[in-house]
Parts: structure tokens; C-alpha cells; sequence
């Protein structure tokens, strides 16, 4: 072979391993669609997951989030959501019954409202105020002529009980105080309106 054909066979070589095509790219470009088809997930199947309810928990879904400082009148008692004041009630304890308008914009915020006849005997009161103890989405009130003793409510949630210790009741706040249900996750529940008991 002369000197000029090995030259030509060395540069034909060469041009054949460039034009080749990596394995790596391949798993580079795999590894790049497996993320997007993970992502596309994430973005479109979970933000559109039900709710998981709890057992016994009633569910009002497309509650209106409108603003007005009208009065307003509510499918239940109380408010699970609707239209509602702009300005919401602080969380926290209170011992007299808050307005209906600030409360629901504290669900919208993804409050759990705890709602008590004003009879209930003042030991089950205070275990419902230790539900409230440390949490900064809680608000817990006494609330006239309720269907049931006590009634946990949050955004388009209700769970109705004849009983303080019932197990559902904590797993209901812990389930849904800043839940998957809140429309407006993240957002305060202090720097509204109200004085909660210290």
C-alpha cells in the first residue's frame, strides 16, 4: 500500500467514527424523555386528583370564590364555601361566633373550621381548642343552632359529629388544614379580622 492510500484510508476512517452515531446520545435523549413524561404527569394528572375524603365527610364541590361584603346566605351550616368577604377571620381560638363572610375566606386559605354548639360542656371545648393548639390554620368557634353537637368544616368539606372523641375529627384536621381541597394554599390565616383568645 503507498503512502498516499494509507493517508486516504486513515482520513476515511475518521470521517466513518464521526458520522457514527454514540451510544451515550441515545441515553442521554431516553433519560431527557423519561423526565418530560414524568413531568407531564406531575403538571397534569395530580392537580387534577379527587380528593381522598374521609369517611362520613360530605363533599360540595365548585364552591364560587367571589368577593362582597353583602351578606350572605349558605347552602350548609356552616359555610363550607361560597362567595365571601375580602377581609378573613384570623385562626385561632375564639369563644363567641365569628362571621360566616371572614370564616369561609380562611377556608379559602385552607383553614379547618371547628364549629360547637354554645351548650357543649366546656371539657369537650377545651379538647377542641387543643386541636387548634400549635396549628396555624385552625379556627375553632362556637357556632348557634347546629345540626350536630360538632362539625369540622373545610373548602367544599364537611364531617358532622355527635361526639369530640371521635378519631375522625383529628384526622380530619390533619388531613385538610393547608389540604390538597385548599384553593389558595399557602396564603395566611393571620392579618385578617378578629381577635382569637391568646
Amino acid at each position: 500500500m503507498t503512502k498516499s492510500s494509507r493517508k486516504l484510508s486513515r482520513e476515511s476512517q475518521r470521517t466513518r467514527q464521526r458520522s457514527a452515531p454514540r451510544s451515550g446520545g441515545w441515553w442521554i435523549a431516553g433519560l431527557i424523555g423519561a423526565i418530560a413524561v414524568i413531568s407531564l404527569i406531575f403538571v397534569v394528572y395530580l392537580p387534577s386528583r379527587p380528593v381522598e375524603v374521609l369517611d362520613g365527610v360530605l363533599t360540595y364541590p365548585n364552591q364560587p370564590r367571589d368577593h362582597s361584603e353583602l351578606p350572605q346566605t349558605y347552602a350548609q351550616t356552616p359555610p363550607v364555601g361560597g362567595v365571601h368577604s375580602s377581609a378573613w377571620q384570623n385562626c385561632g381560638v375564639y369563644d363567641a361566633p365569628v362571621r360566616n363572610e371572614n370564616a369561609v375566606h380562611s377556608l379559602e386559605h385552607g383553614a379547618v373550621w371547628i364549629t360547637y354548639r354554645p351548650d357543649l360542656p366546656s371539657a369537650q371545648v377545651d379538647q377542641l381548642r387543643a386541636l387548634a393548639r400549635g396549628r396555624s390554620h385552625v379556627l375553632v368557634s362556637p357556632y348557634p343552632d347546629l345540626p350536630k353537637p360538632v362539625i369540622a368544616s373545610a373548602w367544599g368539606l364537611q364531617l358532622l359529629l355527635d361526639d369530640v372523641n371521635d378519631q375522625r375529627l383529628s384526622l380530619f384536621v390533619s388531613r385538610y388544614e393547608q389540604g390538597p381541597q385548599t384553593p389558595e394554599r399557602g396564603a395566611i390565616c393571620t392579618g385578617g379580622v378578629g381577635t382569637p383568645l391568646s
